[in-house]
């Protein structure tokens, strides 16, 4: 499964309605470090399928929501469980290192 875009339009109901750790990727289409990570968050997309909901926000489309979350830099990674922030990071990341934040989210161990 890829991850799907989220827009301002259904951001708030995708959270509301996930039930399982939702990884939320703000990035922007200008952003080096944000093309770099892409193809990691596709991976975890496709490894986390059933275990979590990989979205992607583009903070110029959705600016309502980079703001209401604080998003000042490119990427930044948020996971969100039951609609609510619960562990967040800035920059590149590994996909070791985001996968922990879903297992962290989520209650479950991370794969190694």
């Amino acid at each position: 499964m890829k991850s799907i875009e989220l827009t301002s339009e259904n951001f708030d109901e995708t959270l509301a309605n996930a039930t399982t750790p939702v990884l939320v990727d703000f990035h922007a289409s200008w952003c080096g470090p944000c093309k770099m990570l892409s193809p990691v968050i596709e991976q975890i997309a496709e490894a986390k399928e059933g275990e979590a909901v990989v979205a992607k926000v583009d903070i110029e489309a959705a600016r309502d929501i980079a703001q209401r979350y604080k998003i000042t830099s490119v990427p930044t990674l948020i996971v969100f469980k039951d609609g609510e922030p619960v562990v967040g990071v800035r920059g590149m990341q590994s996909r070791v290192a985001i996968e922990s934040m879903i297992a962290q989210a989520g209650g479950t161990s991370a794969e190694v």
